[in-house]
């Protein structure tokens, strides 16, 4: 995948386990060598800085991020190292990444189609991870103990309080990430990631299967493969 799309922050050192442990969402016992694990980093309010790809790498771990964020992930990261011995460099994305080997306009837009959302700078802490299906989708831990915005997370999940969610739609002309949904009457919720007349929308889900447009244009509820 080109490294106009995404970048690979890689965390090295003694305690790169322990601070990545202690800042994602997911748990990071469950990688293995051959797998990546899907993993946002919250801010303290419980709202989605990034979504990322975790993979365990030759003295540390790679993070597959969006590369208009990389910079200032990092930045961010370093504020809460103090005296962990990690360190953070920023790359282009290559073959150290599993399942990298399609376009990235393919990649893009099966994962959109598969429901697993983009999290770009123009959405960088809009979103809590249950808002996002980050619970169904396998990357929040509620049992490894405390990361940044846990405590949010976990009440969230606990109280049921979920009333939006990331659901798919089809539009009869693009759209684009941003744009409102609208019930007709007032703006419900917005596009979270578009490719041509494929979309994720942020909506309340009781909304899902009434009239919504956005910007005029009709969409249509389509069906998520975990959901």
């Amino acid at each position: 995948m080109p490294d106009s799309v995404y970048s690979v922050i890689t965390a090295r050192g003694a305690d790169a386990h322990d601070f990545l442990q202690g800042q994602l969402s997911n748990d990071l016992e469950l990688l293995s060598k051959e797998e990546a694990l899907l993993s946002a980093w919250c801010n303290p309010k419980g709202r989605v800085i990034c979504l990322m790809r975790v993979t365990r790498i030759n003295g540390g771990y790679a993070l597959l991020v969006p590369n208009d964020l990389a910079d200032e992930l990092v930045r961010r990261l370093l504020t809460f190292r103090f005296r962990a011995k990690v360190e953070f460099e920023t790359q282009a994305a290559n073959d150290i990444q599993p399942g990298l080997n399609d376009s990235a306009e393919n990649q893009l837009l099966a994962n959109l189609r598969a429901g697993i959302p983009e999290i770009r700078q123009a959405q960088s802490e809009k979103f809590t991870p249950h808002m996002l299906n980050l619970d169904l989708l396998g990357a929040i831990s509620l049992d490894k103990g405390c990361y940044t915005g846990q405590e949010v997370v976990a009440r969230t999940h606990y109280r049921g309080a979920t009333k939006r969610r990331t659901l798919r739609f089809q539009s009869t002309e693009p759209l684009a990430a941003g744009d409102k949904v609208t019930d007709g009457d007032r703006d419900i919720g917005e596009v979270l990631n578009a490719i041509g007349t494929d979309l994720l929308a942020v909506i309340p889900t009781d909304k899902a299967d009434e009239a919504l447009s956005v910007n005029g244009v009709s969409i249509e509820h389509m069906p998520l493969p975990y959901m």
